[in-house]
């Protein structure tokens, strides 16, 4: 593997492209899973190690695996007991072999040059981590369109790059939503200090984030668009309410911790995310039917507790918008009457 050396501060090739490992975790995967293989194996920088993680799925993913290592040299599967996203991802990691590492979910596709484009952002600005932007797709030619229609852009105009420290990152990205762990390349270092939360499944990739921020000196941030990202209809965020769910307030109270540590004067900022947080999760159990909502009591209950707690540090209900001002307050009060509204409107 070529190697390169910087330590944090510089990023220096000593022979070619180094190795880079993509680490694709996935579960019931076997309709989406080959095209994403695909759009990694056509990369314009090729030297790269696919690994996938089965993290336990039921259906014929495990033959679409074996399949992809068939047609692909490159290719490795990793086999896990459906032990979660985050499982399967530090699974990836502790496989991994390259300098570089990211990662790719399995129903989600990146456009041709992506990896090249972010490699030239980090030797360039010499950054520990190089992040794009991405774009939403539903179907077959929402994908074509919305591929092509980045592909035309970015030949109009060159790649714009934002560098930041760690402080300016988290006030100016990860804060105002740049929190996903995809369409993002990190120097293996990095993984070598840090690991995703395992069993947590919603906001596990926004708490990784924040972990790693102490060990990074740059991130470069691009106006490049090269993720694809699907919105699978029965993804996690789309399915019904289920205690995981719940992981998504836990992950913004342990995300709250570690940046208090960083910057005390983000906690306003900070809090009201964390109240989103809990108005998003009890909007998902809202839209569940009364019975399911009354055995899912407990849930709610929590979901209040952390409410009002929440909105007892200064500052943070002004940092909301005027939406969600206005359920938090009713929530607060009258959890089940809003519950019913927002049931009852959706």
């Amino acid at each position: 593997m070529p190697p390169i050396e910087g330590g944090g501060t510089e990023i220096r090739l000593k022979s070619n492209e180094p190795l880079i490992s993509v680490i694709v975790p996935v579960y019931n995967g076997q309709d989406y899973l080959a095209d994403c293989i695909d759009s990694i194996e056509n990369q314009t920088y090729r030297n790269l190690e696919v690994i996938i993680v089965n993290d336990g799925s039921t259906d014929q993913t495990s033959a679409v695996c074996d399949s992809l290592q068939m047609v692909y040299h490159n290719v490795r599967t990793l086999t896990l007991d459906d032990r979660g996203v985050s499982a399967a991802r530090n699974a990836g990691i502790e496989a991994a072999e390259g300098a570089l590492v990211t990662f790719v979910d399995a129903d989600d596709r990146i456009r041709s040059d992506m990896i090249k484009i972010l490699y030239d952002c980090m030797i360039g600005t010499q950054s520990d981590v190089a992040g794009c932007r991405f774009f939403l797709w539903r179907n077959e030619d929402e994908w074509e369109q919305m591929a092509g229609m980045c592909a035309r852009s970015t030949k109009v105009s060159a790649v714009q790059t934002e560098t930041y420290d760690a402080g300016a990152y988290l006030k100016k990205e990860l804060l105002c939503g740049n929190s996903r762990c995809w369409s993002k390349l990190y120097r293996r270092e990095i993984m070598e200090k840090v690991r995703f939360r395992e069993q947590l499944t919603i906001g596990e990739d926004m708490l990784f984030l924040v972990q790693i921020l102490p060990y990074i000196k740059r991130i470069v941030e691009t106006t490049y668009t090269g993720y694809g990202y699907y919105q699978n209809p029965s993804g996690a965020i789309n399915r019904d309410f289920t205690p995981r769910y719940m992981d998504q307030i836990t992950c913004w109270q342990l995300a709250r911790e570690e940046i208090l540590r960083m910057d005390v004067s983000l906690d306003p900022q900070v809090t009201a995310l964390w109240i989103v947080g809990i108005m998003l999760t009890a909007g998902k159990i809202a839209m569940l039917d009364a019975a399911d909502r009354r055995d899912h009591e407990k849930y709610i209950g929590i979901c209040r507790e952390n409410l009002k707690e929440a909105m007892k540090i200064s500052g943070a209900y002004g940092k909301l918008s005027v939406g969600y001002r206005v359920k938090a307050a009713i929530f607060r009060v009258f959890p089940h009457l809003y519950l019913w509204l927002y049931h009852f409107h959706k």
